[in-house]
């Protein structure tokens, strides 16, 4: 997911957008299937995180770490903006605000993603039982595929703190999930 494009363009030239959104689509659309089970709101999330992209590349800052840090900081703070949002709307707006803009087509390969991802969300939910500092490093790393200093620059923590709440999130869930979830290094 690293990528050797000039982030900071991405937010002023259409073929840097056009390109960076290519290269990353499909693993923001992973992400997002993996934490949402309804695909209307899976396709809006998905293009929220890629019009945070924009509004947000000309403060990138290579030193904060790779693109795909960046870019799962942004998507994990697009659904955590949706949370709190939904948590204040009510059902009946948040199911209105997508749907119009979906075909068949699209919402038929939305389902069959959020369907491919049906065991990654019950693995998620397992997640719950960490505290939230422990969760946040085991999804970037063990559910998103970042390293420990990616995951480190996107929740804005050192390396070694990251690595200090993967162990212990790694411990806990040894004991707390069936073995044919056992946790590898």
């Amino acid at each position: 997911m690293d990528d050797p494009l000039d982030l900071t363009a991405v937010g002023r030239d259409p073929d840097a957008f056009e390109a960076f959104y290519r290269e990353h689509l499909p693993w923001v659309r992973r992400f997002v299937a993996r934490r949402v089970d309804d695909p209307h709101l899976a396709a809006d999330l998905t293009a929220d995180v890629f019009m945070a992209v924009v509004d947000g590349a000309a403060g990138y800052r290579a030193s904060a770490g790779t693109p795909a840090a960046w870019l799962a900081g942004v998507a994990r703070n697009v659904v955590a903006d949706h949370v709190r949002r939904r948590a204040r709307e009510t059902r009946a707006t948040a199911r209105i605000s997508g749907r119009a803009l979906l075909d068949d087509h699209a919402l038929e390969r939305l389902a069959e993603r959020i369907d491919g991802e049906r065991l990654a969300r019950e693995l998620y939910r397992s997640l719950a039982a960490l505290p939230d500092n422990q969760r946040a490093v085991v999804e970037l790393v063990a559910v998103d595929g970042l390293s420990l200093v990616d995951a480190a620059h996107a929740l804005g923590i050192s390396p070694g703190a990251a690595r200090v709440r993967y162990h212990r999130a790694r411990a806990r869930l040894q004991h707390a999930l069936p073995s044919p979830f056992e946790v590898t290094a």
